[in-house]
């Protein structure tokens, strides 16, 4: 509790350091900053906006991104254009009419052909334009348009809304086009534009909103895919609370017969999740790899909570709206991963010592670089693809630079601390059941109740819940579309967390059940496996969902997809995990206390005799008390 509340203001102290707004009087320079033009259905493939021979600015302006910006491939620049605030602009040309080269015509042509689009902001308003238009029919399927009638936009209208001095709201409208007869020749332009002011009273809080498609994101069948998943939640839990209920009651019941039983006569023989009680808490193979998960799965866990908490509690209250800020929601992400390390190291060497591991070094180098180090290397094939296409989709040097020094001298010391506080303060041991010094010989079951199938199967459900929310997220990404309903997203991720500990409980009460003890591995991976089936519906929807081509757009689709699954099933598995091992725990705790209990009572007449043994912390001699269930105790003959 008290990492989570850490994390949560470390979020909010990121927060308001991002929070700016901007007032302007009278005549004060607005400079409009154009970004990044690239094909409509190609979201990642884009590039400099003055690759294309728009009219360029007699002195470069270039604004100094932050880390956020920077990934997401923003570039800003400065514009030719002139504004100043609350000052018209009739219609006035940007840099006087020019002749366009051949191969300025070719590349405008081209842009055309494959519906180039550009992006702009205003005051951090975005703005998008179209390069030109096809007149006649396009194309059909994927790839460029196969038609010659081309015409190039050579006019910008800008309309913009002000309340007093802040800007709420602005228009582009593009016209004036010019047909492009030939590629292979010369073309005269007059590139043009003009502004009008107009006040409104809208507030400034709300001047996003125009921005958001209410009508898609708050639909019908969202709320009703919230809904099913609310049930299917509490259809697992009941479950779950009905095996808890009719393991403990059989338990009781059964060790609590009495009739016919004579002195040293066996309970009966012990049968299902029983038989492994002495094999059941055995440390996983691969304990540390293990441990590593586990702790980046506390960590991500933690991690997600917070900002999606967080954006849904802005959002709701019209605080903030981290959609609106450019690169800020990944900055925050990021920078709060790094800080958010101390949980990875606290998670995975607790856990690792719990099962008496040796080499804690080892655990915490591998918290502090299996997600990061597995997404650098996915990052970096991307930013060679990148490269080679001379897209603003690459990773400056410097950005490189600074994400590697966040995670060497912020990730690992952090991750380090973590591990030796994690070693001290939650590593001892604490299994309720004694470990066999041999493992149990793991018996022939059938074929659903083999830990593949357990795997297979156990992400299914949990994938059922967030299908619907997955596809408005998808959406979001790949199709110029903000999303802002962060309240549906919290409330999702509950669910998931709650459905996904539940099928994990109840696959490994069948496996138990089965006599398998091979609980934790199984328990993380069936949980996992909702990213693999997360994965399969990213393949569906890139075919059928979106029109993308090219080498760079499938990487760059296919590879952010993969480090998006990593991290949720990570995360997944991480949460079923520790749900599972306190149902494990419960179970076995509760059954020794019982049989412990029990197992020794028998009658001899009208004497009940109960054979324990109590032992009292800092007494030196034993005691004699009544029956208590945390302790072992010596009681003597008892008249009744």
């Amino acid at each position: 509790m008290r990492q989570t509340l850490l994390v949560v203001l470390l979020f909010l102290a990121l927060l308001s350091a991002c929070l700016a707004d901007n007032h302007y009087q009278e005549k004060d320079d607005v400079v409009l900053w154009v970004d990044k033009v690239g094909p409509f259905d190609n979201p990642q493939e884009t590039y400099e906006y003055f690759s294309l021979p728009f009219c360029s600015p007699e002195k470069k302006i270039e604004r100094k991104e932050n880390l956020g910006e920077a990934l997401q491939g923003y570039e800003l620049r400065g514009s030719p254009i002139k504004i100043q605030y609350k000052v018209d602009v009739p219609t006035k040309s940007i840099c006087g009419p020019r002749t366009l080269s051949k191969k300025d015509v070719e590349r405008f042509d081209y842009a055309i052909r494959r519906s180039y689009w550009y992006q702009m902001f205003l005051d951090d308003l975005p703005i998008w334009g179209m390069v030109g238009e096809i007149a006649g029919e396009a194309q059909k399927g994927r790839g460029a348009s196969k038609s010659k009638d081309l015409s190039l936009f050579t006019y910008q209208n800008i309309t913009i809304y002000y309340n007093r001095d802040q800007i709420i709201e602005v228009h582009l409208r593009s016209g004036d086009l010019v047909k492009i007869p030939n590629p292979s020749a010369e073309l005269d332009v007059d590139f043009t534009y003009s502004i009008k002011w107009i006040a409104t009273d809208e507030s400034y809080l709300h001047r996003f909103d125009k921005y958001l498609e209410h009508n898609f994101f708050e639909h019908k069948i969202h709320w009703f895919s919230i809904f099913n998943s609310f049930m299917m939640v509490i259809f697992l839990v009941g479950l779950v609370a009905m095996i808890l209920t009719r393991t403990l009651r059989n338990d009781y019941a059964r060790y609590a017969k009495d009739d016919d039983m004579e002195e040293g006569q066996d309970l009966g023989e012990e049968s299902g999740w029983k038989q492994v009680h002495g094999d059941v808490f055995r440390p996983p193979h691969h304990l540390v790899f293990f441990s590593a998960l586990v702790g980046t799965g506390h960590q991500l866990s933690i991690l997600v909570f917070v900002v999606v908490f967080g954006s849904a509690v802005g959002t709701t209250l019209h605080l903030y709206e981290l959609y609106a800020i450019r690169g800020t929601s990944v900055t925050i992400f990021v920078v709060l991963y790094a800080l958010s390390s101390f949980v990875g190291g606290y998670g995975g060497g607790g856990f690792y010592s719990r099962n008496e591991g040796k080499h804690w070094i080892k655990v915490m180098v591998l918290t502090a670089g299996l997600f990061p180090g597995t997404c650098c290397m996915v990052g970096s094939v991307l930013n060679v693809i990148a490269v080679s296409y001379g897209s603003l989709s690459t990773v400056p040097f410097g950005t490189m630079f600074a994400m590697f020094s966040l995670w060497l001298f912020l990730v690992v010391p952090l991750t380090l601390l973590g591990t030796i506080v994690g070693r001290n303060w939650n590593g001892k041991p604490n299994n309720p059941c004694r470990i066999n010094p041999v493992p149990r010989q793991i018996p022939e079951k059938r074929w659903y109740l083999s830990p593949s199938a357990v795997v297979l199967l156990g992400g299914l459900l949990p994938f059922g819940s967030i299908f619907i929310e997955n596809y408005f997220v998808f959406t979001s990404f790949w199709h110029y579309k903000y999303y802002y309903v962060y309240g549906f997203m919290l409330l999702v991720y509950i669910m998931l967390i709650v459905m996904t500990i539940c099928v994990t409980i109840v696959s490994t009460y069948f496996l138990l059940n089965s006599e398998d003890y091979r609980w934790h591995w199984s328990s993380f991976l069936s949980s996992a496996s909702t990213a693999f089936y997360v994965f399969l519906y990213s393949i569906y929807y890139f075919f059928y969902r979106t029109k993308m081509t090219g080498l760079l757009q499938i990487t760059f689709y296919f590879g952010y997809t993969f480090m998006f699954c990593l991290g949720l099933g990570i995360l997944c598995g991480s949460i079923g995990f520790i749900g599972t091992s306190v149902f494990v725990k419960h179970i076995y705790q509760r059954h020794e206390a019982v049989k412990t209990f029990f197992s020794s009572t028998y009658r001899r007449r009208d004497v009940l005799v109960v054979h324990l043994q109590f032992t009292v912390p800092l007494k030196k001699q034993p005691i004699l008390v009544g029956v208590h269930p945390k302790y072992v105790c010596v009681i003597t003959e008892i008249n009744l």
